[in-house]
Parts: C-alpha cells; structure tokens; sequence
C-alpha cells in the first residue's frame, strides 16, 4: 500500500491515496471523498487542484523551470524550430530528420483556407479586434471540415490537429490584412512555417516580401515559448470544452476566448503601454515608488506571475531576442532600454526581491512584436497562433484517456434556502 492521507469528518476516518508524478508535488487522490463523506473541497480558482494527468508540460514556479515533454524551454527555443517542439508536443518525442520533414509537408498542404471563409471576413466590421474575428473564423471551421469532426477516430484527431496548427497563421494574417485595408495573400510553401506568417502579414502583392531571418527567428521563438503552458485559464477552458464531447474546432474557439481576457493572453500589450507611460529612464524612479505605494492605482505590468515565483525562464530568451530583433533593424527605441533600466532597478529593490516580482516573458515579448511591426491588438492573436499546438496537444491527451469524465466543478452553495413563490400582486 502507497502512501496514504487521513482525512476525519463526522466522527469517522477516511483514507486516500497519494499518486506521485515523475516531478512536482504528490497528489491526494480525492475521487471518492463527495461519495464517501457528503463533502466538497472549497478551491476558488483551482490553485490547489490538479484537473488532470498530463505528460506534456511541467511548471516549478519556485525554480523558475519549464519542461516540455521533459526538455528545458531555453534548450528549446535556442536550438529547436516551432515546428519541431509542435512535433514534440504532439507526439511525445523529437522528431528524426525525416519525420520533422514529412511533419513540415503535411503541415504546409493545409495552410490554405476555404475559399468561402475570405467572404466570411467581410461580416466583420474593419475596426474589429482581430481575437473576435479569430474567435469566429476559427469556430466557423467545423461548418467546412465534416470530415475530421468525428472525435473518436485517431485519425480525425490528427487531421483536424494538423489543420488548426496550420490555419492558425493564415487566420491571424487574414485579420490583420482585413484591418488595414490590404489584399489577402495566399500562402507559400516554399516558405517555413513562420516565415510564411511573415510574409502573408506583412507582404503585398505589388512586391516581392524579404523575411528578415533574425526577425523570422525571434517570430519563431515567440511562438516557442508559448507553445503551451500547463493548465492555464485557456488551457483548462479547452479541456473543459472537450470533455463534453465538443468538436476540436469549437474547442480552441472557445480557448481563444478565454486568451483574450487582459489577465491572461493581454499581459504582453499592458506591459508596452506601461513602458510607454514611463518613457525615459530618468523616470523610472518615480514609477518605481508609485508601484510601491498600495494607494496609488499603478502596477509594474509584465513582473511577477500566478506561477512563477523565481526568474521567468522564457524572459532569459526573451531578453537576448530583444538585441538581436533591434540590431538586425537597426531600431533605436528608447523603450528597450527604459526596460532595461526597469529591470535592473527593479531585480536590486527589496521591495521587489522580498516579494519575487521578476520579469516574465511578457515583459519583453511586447517590445519585440512592436518593433517588427505589429500593432497592439494584434499580440493576443499571436499568443492564440502559438497556443494552438498546446492546446491541441492537451485536447488530444485528454480525449486519449480512458478514464476522463465531462468536466463538473462543485460549489459552495451560499443563496437562500428553499422558499415559496409569492404571486406577482402580493409582492
């Protein structure tokens, strides 16, 4: 018998097990705990339950590690190719040479949309934030694709997997484009997968479009180090969604949804608009102090994470890419180097020490898609690109396990008690 935990309640004990993981904290197995004891666990927000069983990804917040599949995120993203780490992610393992080729071809033979999905656009108005058009474009997929719906066939699976991970970057540019007025172009092939992203942006058709390989790889390791991330908000939205059987489609829809609340996915564009309040590096002290002060309404936006209680490993990456991105463009903005300052500022304050508020990826993410171009209401968009291949991955994982259930959190119930209808005329 393993280890076990006592839990007594009305005057009788009961056991339950401890499940242990390869890493990371042991789990008490409470299944059984409503129908043994009449009683619920009371956990708002979930940041004590563990919703599942996953091999994907491992988060310790206190050492500052994220895994995927068990290798380190900067490992990854400074040796690996989205593509390869969407292949890990997928299949549990690292592709050889010759299977990240044939992941790469299947991938690049489903980048095209629907024809009719170009008029789809046009319902939209053109100041329309580009994650309400993503939310509907992606969840009008399942009306085009009837023949990869059929969830409980592997290789419907796959082939709507391979789908959304390859539509997710002409979708993206597609609301971009349409916001600005310019034509849609159709995507090339010959192209990486994050450099085509690059070119249907921001390519016209009057023009050959050049891609920029350090921006191309800052692109592609944006997209690795969001890739996925536990079971996050959006995640465990996706996973919710899919428990009731809901087609993978409609899945991600709803998990671009939940991405788009500024507490999760809209992190990146508060952060830049905090250092666009700041300005110069002169400044920054006075900002400093005003976050100090629990009256005064300004945070330092892009410090600290609901995780993360040590340096976010994702920001070691992110704030190499920030030099090489302004370097090959040769951009001389004050804001890199007010965040420079902030940062260092920031990391020696006992202020900030005793309460482990660190840079996170979004710190520096922000800084890096405004430099190589992109509006601000597009960086969710691009956070809901690179999530996808998670998403999908825990969407197949759980679809995979035998033992999953229809998602059904319990409450603390505290209304009124029964009571009797009082007529409309007596009230």
């Amino acid at each position: 018998m393993g280890d076990q935990v006592k839990l007594s309640a009305g005057g009788a004990d009961y056991d339950y097990a401890v499940l242990k993981g390869s890493v990371g904290p042991d789990v008490v197995d409470i299944r059984k705990l409503y129908a043994q004891t009449g009683m619920f666990t009371f956990d708002p927000g979930f940041t004590s339950t563990a919703s599942c069983e996953s091999a994907l990804t491992y988060i310790d917040g206190d050492e500052g590690v994220l895994l995927h599949r068990g290798y380190p995120i900067g490992q990854l993203a400074e040796n690996s190719s989205f593509m390869e780490v969407s292949y890990l992610l997928l299949n549990g393992e690292l592709p050889s040479k010759d299977e990240l080729e044939k992941f790469e071809f299947t991938i690049s033979r489903h980048t095209m949309l629907h024809e009719q999905l170009r008029t789809f656009y046009t319902g939209f108005r053109r100041d329309a934030h580009p994650m309400s058009i993503m939310c509907g474009v992606v969840g009008a997929l399942s009306a085009f694709y009837h023949d990869s719906t059929d969830i409980s066939d592997p290789e419907h699976r796959t082939i709507s997997s391979h789908r959304l991970i390859a539509k997710m970057p002409t979708i993206a540019a597609m609301a971009f484009k349409y916001a600005v007025g310019q034509p849609f172009l159709y995507p090339d092939n010959d192209l990486s997968y994050t450099g085509n992203f690059l070119r249907m942006t921001f390519g016209v058709p009057a023009e050959e479009y050049e891609v920029i390989p350090e921006v191309e790889k800052a692109m592609d390791r944006i997209f690795i180090l969001h890739a996925d991330h536990e079971q996050n908000a959006s995640t465990s939205t996706v996973r919710l969604a899919g428990s009731s059987g809901a087609n993978p489609f409609a899945c991600i829809a709803a998990g671009i949804a939940c991405l788009w609340g500024p507490a999760h996915g809209g992190a990146n564009e508060a952060a830049l608009n905090m250092l666009k309040e700041i300005g110069t590096p002169d400044k920054i002290p006075h900002y400093i102090e005003r976050a100090k002060d629990k009256n005064d309404p300004f945070r330092l936006m892009g410090f600290g994470h609901r995780v993360y209680k040590n340096y976010d490993p994702r920001a070691t990456v992110m704030q190499k890419t920030v030099r090489e991105v302004f370097d090959a463009l040769k951009v001389n903005d004050p804001l890199f180097e007010t965040a420079l300052r902030l940062e260092e500022l920031a990391l020696n304050d006992p202020y900030f020490i005793e309460k482990k508020l660190f840079p996170n990826v979004d710190f520096y993410s922000g800084i890096i898609l405004s430099a190589i171009g992109f509006p601000t209401s597009m960086f969710t968009a691009l956070f809901a690109l690179a999530r996808t291949v998670g998403w999908v991955a825990q969407w197949n994982e759980m679809i995979s396990d035998p033992g999953q259930k229809i998602g059904r959190p319990r409450q603390l119930y505290t209304g009124p008690t029964q009571r009797d209808y009082v007529p409309l005329d007596k009230r």
